[in-house]
């Protein structure tokens, strides 16, 4: 498949206009290559950072981390100089995985799907992060479940969230907010924080803003 955008903003675009999880996917891969280059310098992404400052408070470096959606690794490069060396990751796109994979950064790499069957243990990990996949387009709320499973009791799952997803006013109505709130309610995990807005991308659209919210496991 040649990859039709032409710049950045194109590319993003073209990106959250998939029509299934398979065609996500493949334009990732296609888009690897070139993917940190149009983030870092076409839109100044804050994302990765904001995940590593939050882990960084909450989380000890000794314990398995997982980065679900790890995409080429961004965040997992800034932990791992930051001294968190007990890393796997975890993307739907193995085109972006194999970038990743050259930053040796991780202990391991798999393929997986939010909102699917994870090929995990459960409580594998003493926590969970993920930047930039809880968004327009890309996973649904339904893959907190899989992510609560595989997270110990007394772990952490840090992760951002589009604000439109978080209030339920973009298109996908209250699924975010409702799925947050269900469970806690049903004791599966308990909000120890949320961030302010943020704006994740400051160069391409300002207005459009992330919160980083983080849960600790009680199940």
């Amino acid at each position: 498949m040649t990859m039709k955008p032409k710049n950045a903003e194109e590319r993003v675009d073209w990106i959250y206009n998939s029509q299934s999880n398979d065609e996500l996917a493949e334009r990732y891969a296609e888009w690897a290559k070139s993917y940190e280059q149009d983030m870092s310098q076409g839109f100044d992404y804050r994302s990765p950072q904001f995940i590593a400052d939050y882990l960084s408070r909450f989380v000890s470096k000794e314990g398995m981390i997982l980065d679900a959606g790890a995409g080429t690794g961004m965040v997992g490069e800034l932990l791992y100089q930051r001294g968190f060396q007990n890393l796997v990751a975890m993307d739907l796109s193995e085109g972006m995985l194999s970038e990743a994979r050259k930053k040796s950064v991780y202990a391991d790499l798999q393929v997986g799907i939010l909102g699917q069957p994870l090929d995990f243990p459960t409580d594998a990990f003493e926590a969970v992060v993920s930047a930039g996949v809880f968004t327009l387009g890309h996973a649904p709320a339904s893959g907190f479940d899989e992510l609560i499973r595989v997270t110990k009791p007394g772990g952490h799952i840090i992760f951002t969230l589009h604000s439109d997803l978080y209030e339920g006013t973009s298109g996908k109505g209250r699924e975010f907010p409702d799925k947050l709130a269900a469970l806690e309610q049903s004791g599966a995990w308990s909000l120890l924080e949320r961030s302010d807005r943020l704006q994740s991308t400051p160069l391409n659209e300002p207005e459009v803003t992330i919160r980083v919210l983080v849960y600790r496991i009680t199940k």
